[in-house]
C-alpha cells in the first residue's frame, strides 16, 4: 500500500481568510472603477467614429438641397465649386445667422454673374436643440426656398418642417421684405402671417423669425454676397 500524504502547506489553514468590509469597499470600488475608464473608452471612440460620419452625412445632405433649391434655370456652375466661409472680410452682422461653428454659403451663377446665393443659418429657439438651415436668395433678395438640414423636434409635431411630413418649408418660397413686412415676419399666433403648424408653435416660431433674420443678413451684405470675387476668401474646392 502506497502512504497517503498530506499536501497541506505548513501553517495553512482549514478555512480562507474572511474578507473584511473594507476590503470588499476597496475591492468593489477598483473593480467600478475599471468599468468606468473601460466604459468612458468606448464611448469616447465611438463619438470620435460617429462624429465624422454625421458629419458627412449632414454635408451630402445638404449638397443634395442646394441643388433642390437654386433651378438649372439660375445656374450653370458647380455650386459646391464656389463655396466661401460665411465670415469673410467686408461682411457684418453675421451674428445674425446665429452659426455656431464655421460654415460655408454658396453662389449661384449664370454665364459667369451671381443670380442667387445660398446661406447657412440657425435657428437656436428650436423645441429641443438648434435648428439647422439654409435658405436660398435670388439677387432681388427673394427666397427661392428654404430647407431644414439637421433637427430634433418632436415627431409628430416639429418635425412637419421636413419636406417629407409636411407643405409648411414651402411658404417661404417667393417671399421677401417687398411682400411681407419685416415686422410681419411672425406666426399668426404672434401677429404675423405666417401658418403655424398643427399642434406646434415653437418650432416654426424660431425658424419665421431666423429666416427673418436671414433676410436681413442678406440685405445688410448684399454687395459682398453677389460679388464674383467676394472678400479674400477663397472657394472651397
Amino acid at each position: 500500500m502506497t502512504e497517503e500524504t498530506d499536501n497541506t502547506p505548513s501553517g495553512a489553514t482549514d478555512e480562507a481568510k474572511p474578507v473584511t468590509l473594507t476590503q470588499a469597499i476597496r475591492r468593489s470600488a477598483i473593480g467600478l472603477g475599471i468599468f468606468a475608464v473601460f466604459t468612458a473608452g468606448i464611448i469616447a471612440v465611438t463619438q470620435t467614429l460617429t462624429a465624422d460620419l454625421i458629419t458627412a452625412n449632414e454635408r451630402e445632405f445638404e449638397a443634395r438641397a442646394l441643388y433642390e433649391l437654386v433651378p438649372e434655370s439660375l445656374r450653370d456652375n458647380d455650386l459646391l465649386e464656389t463655396a466661401f466661409v460665411v465670415e469673410l472680410a467686408g461682411m457684418s452682422d453675421t451674428q445674425l445667422l446665429r452659426l455656431n461653428r464655421e460654415a460655408r454659403w454658396y453662389q449661384a451663377r449664370m454665364n459667369g454673374d451671381v443670380t442667387a446665393v445660398i446661406l447657412p443659418f440657425v435657428a437656436p429657439e428650436g423645441y429641443t436643440e438648434p435648428i439647422r438651415l439654409i435658405a436660398a436668395i435670388d439677387i432681388s433678395g427673394t427666397l427661392l426656398g428654404v430647407r431644414v438640414i439637421t433637427h430634433k423636434e418632436t415627431p409628430g409635431l416639429g418635425d412637419q418642417i421636413e419636406t417629407s411630413k409636411s407643405d409648411w418649408i414651402y411658404s417661404f418660397n417667393g417671399e421677401s421684405f417687398d411682400t411681407i413686412e419685416p415686422d410681419q415676419w411672425q406666426v399668426k399666433k404672434d401677429g404675423g402671417v405666417f401658418d403655424s403648424m398643427t399642434g406646434a408653435t415653437i418650432t416654426p416660431r424660431a425658424i419665421v423669425r431666423a429666416v427673418a433674420r436671414t433676410l436681413t443678413f442678406f440685405d445688410t451684405n448684399r454687395e459682398v454676397l453677389l460679388s464674383t470675387t467676394p472678400g479674400s476668401a477663397g472657394a472651397d474646392s
